[in-house]
């Protein structure tokens, strides 16, 4: 009986017993491996310390978080020292809702609420069939009648009294909703073998990317006025609206086009092969591994759009951001801006951390 002596060459350092605290191992391998990262590590853990300190004594410790109506007084005697949290229960309504009617908020609360409610949905690739667009067309229709009303008893709101949070999520989905397929046949369209559509889009492209969006949207709403004819006008909101679909459906075209160069020739030929036809080509087989591609980038361009709604403003569209700048107008709560930019920037982060995540599961899963 022969026995088997051949052993792997291994490092003596993994061939050694491992012994001593895990997690005193992993701080030496990690952190203090040498004495220069050592000496970084205390210096940053010394910074991060200080920070973390001053503004758990400023935003939790020193903070005030609630006073009497529209009285700031107990907040500007710790000025300096301590948070004003009593400025958000006082302003959160008009920074969420803008100068919406106060008795009918409750209106675009529940369209906020139908937005988060479908996106969610959304995320659940068993529900990803025909049935939750219908749901989405029909959420986008109870949204304009809940903003506009004039039906079933609600009053009438124009446009010019939205603000906040709903007008932040419609123009960010609406945009988004319609840019993506847009971005896709011109995507398509830069691959084309006709001259001429690829000379449009290519066209199309470069056009909408040579400007900023802040270009865009004030064309949108002074020049294409001119363009109509006489007696014939077009919503600010819808104006920005197109504004912002044709931004992002040049940007989203060439984050496209580049999954679609990643697709393996192979993949052309074997549709090709089954006898498919262009469309059903690019349905069934191209476009799913192009897209699967490039998640990461498509789910940053998303991201950055959303942000980039605040640029309304030049417009006169009160959105999120700018219904907070509105808020601290008020001379009694004039100098605590500072509470008020934190409290938006959260609602900013938590949506834009949600599609994050969402878009790394969904690179996991796509993967599989």
């Amino acid at each position: 009986m022969t026995a088997i002596t051949d052993m792997p060459d291994l490092p003596r350092a993994a061939r050694r017993p491992q012994i001593g605290n895990p997690v005193l191992r992993w701080l030496r391998t990690n952190l203090f491996s040498s004495i220069p990262n050592g000496i970084l590590t205390i210096v940053l853990l010394a910074v991060l310390a200080k920070g973390v300190i001053g503004f758990v004594q400023w935003g939790i410790a020193n903070a005030v978080w609630l006073t009497p109506a529209n009285d700031s007084s107990a907040c500007k005697a710790v000025r300096g020292l301590g948070a004003c949290w009593a400025i958000i229960p006082e302003k959160y309504r008009f920074i969420l809702f803008g100068t919406y009617p106060f008795d009918e908020q409750w209106r675009p609360a529940l369209s906020v609420a139908l937005f988060i409610t479908l996106f969610y949905l959304s995320s659940r690739r068993a529900l990803w069939r025909r049935e939750l667009a219908l749901l989405w067309i029909g959420a986008l229709v109870l949204t304009s009648v809940l903003m506009w009303g004039g039906v079933f008893g609600l009053p009438f709101v124009s446009q010019d009294r939205w603000g906040g949070l709903p007008v932040t999520l419609i123009l960010a989905t609406s945009g988004l909703a319609f840019g993506f397929p847009l971005g896709i046949l011109v995507a398509l369209g830069r691959r084309s073998k006709l001259p001429a559509i690829r000379s449009l889009s290519v066209l199309y492209v470069e056009l909408i990317r040579g400007v900023p969006l802040v270009s865009l949207l004030f064309m949108a709403s002074v020049m294409f006025p001119l363009f109509m004819p006489s007696g014939f006008n077009i919503d600010k909101l819808l104006r920005a609206q197109i504004a912002i679909i044709l931004f992002a459906g040049a940007y989203l075209a060439e984050v496209i086009r580049g999954g679609l160069q990643a697709v393996p020739r192979g993949q052309y030929e074997a549709a090709d092969a089954l006898g498919l036809s262009y469309w059903r080509k690019h349905r069934l087989v191209v476009l799913p591994q192009a897209i699967r591609h490039v998640i990461p980038p498509l789910v940053n361009t998303f991201i950055a759009f959303f942000k980039d709604t605040s640029l309304v403003l030049i417009i006169g569209i009160f959105d999120l951001l700018t219904t907070a700048k509105t808020a601290i107008i008020d001379p009694a709560w004039q100098q605590f801006s500072v509470e008020v930019y934190i409290f938006v920037a959260a609602i900013y982060f938590v949506f834009c951390f949600a599609m994050s995540r969402y878009s790394r599961s969904l690179e996991a899963t796509s993967g599989r």
